[in-house]
């Protein structure tokens, strides 16, 4: 039976998740656009001057790029550049710090904006790519963000090829590796976060109902429930940066008494 929607407080970790975190081997947590607009972190359709007569959905396309890689790469520039001016928030570094505390913890996240790597993450699984991460079209050569500085122009590999950004577009399917890695952690983890998503993209929004067929407590934090928030063990209402910390501060607490 799914657990009430419970606002975050000093009191929101219900003593059933408390008995979980004291126990677990394994936990899997998945991390979407929530947890990065905290940190101010503008959503895939803010708006941001210029861009606003443009529809990021005709932008984020491989045929968009291929029409017009100039107007794309500037976009993916000014998006890189407004996201290097933010900072990882108190949910970043409580997940760096739950990677410590498990026997298996694995992270997958839908954001492309590298902030769980820059909290110290040391293992990130990225459904969607790393917009720091940049790759030839032709050759598949990988550069990093900084190698390519803000520009009007599409920029060119040695090769004479395009460089994309290592993102997923609408239309390409996510990579094959991290897909097959969530997929198998949601199916053997005790433990699922579902944190800061709204559930609404698959394959991804899967993650949760996967990981609960297969016997784990499946947990949602969100300001809101989501579209798959009646199909959870628990909900906690409330910002990934208020609620994680005390998360995983219980679960600290707890596994250093056993």
């Amino acid at each position: 039976m799914t657990g009430p929607f419970t606002p975050g407080s000093g009191s929101m970790i219900s003593p059933t998740l408390e008995d979980v975190l004291a126990r677990a081997r394994h936990v899997a947590v998945l991390t979407g656009a929530g947890v990065s607009a905290e940190s101010g972190v503008p959503t895939f359709r803010s708006a941001g001057g210029l861009w606003e007569k443009y529809d990021p959905q005709q932008l984020a396309t491989y045929e968009a790029f291929s029409q017009d890689p100039d107007l794309v790469w500037s976009w993916y520039s000014w998006r890189r550049e407004t996201i290097r001016g933010v900072e990882p928030n108190p949910g970043h570094y409580a997940l760096a710090e739950a990677a410590s505390l498990f026997e298996r913890f694995s992270l997958i996240t839908q954001n492309v904006d590298n902030l769980h790597r820059r909290a110290g993450n040391p293992e990130v699984h990225e459904l969607h790519g790393n917009i720091e991460r940049l790759r030839c079209i032709d050759c598949g050569t990988f550069f990093h963000g900084d190698e390519a500085p803000p520009s009007k122009q599409a920029q060119r590999c040695k090769c004479g090829g395009l460089i994309r950004p290592d993102v997923v577009w609408f239309g390409e399917m996510l990579p094959a590796n991290e897909l097959q890695f969530a997929q198998q952690a949601a199916a053997n983890c005790d433990l699922f976060l579902s944190v800061g998503t709204a559930a609404m993209v698959y394959p991804a929004a899967m993650l949760p109902l996967t990981a609960r067929q297969h016997g784990a407590y499946v947990v949602e934090i969100n300001p809101e429930p989501s579209a798959l928030a009646h199909e959870m063990d628990e909900c906690i209402a409330g910002a990934s940066g208020a609620v994680l910390p005390v998360l995983i501060d219980t679960a600290r607490r707890h596994r250093s008494m056993t």
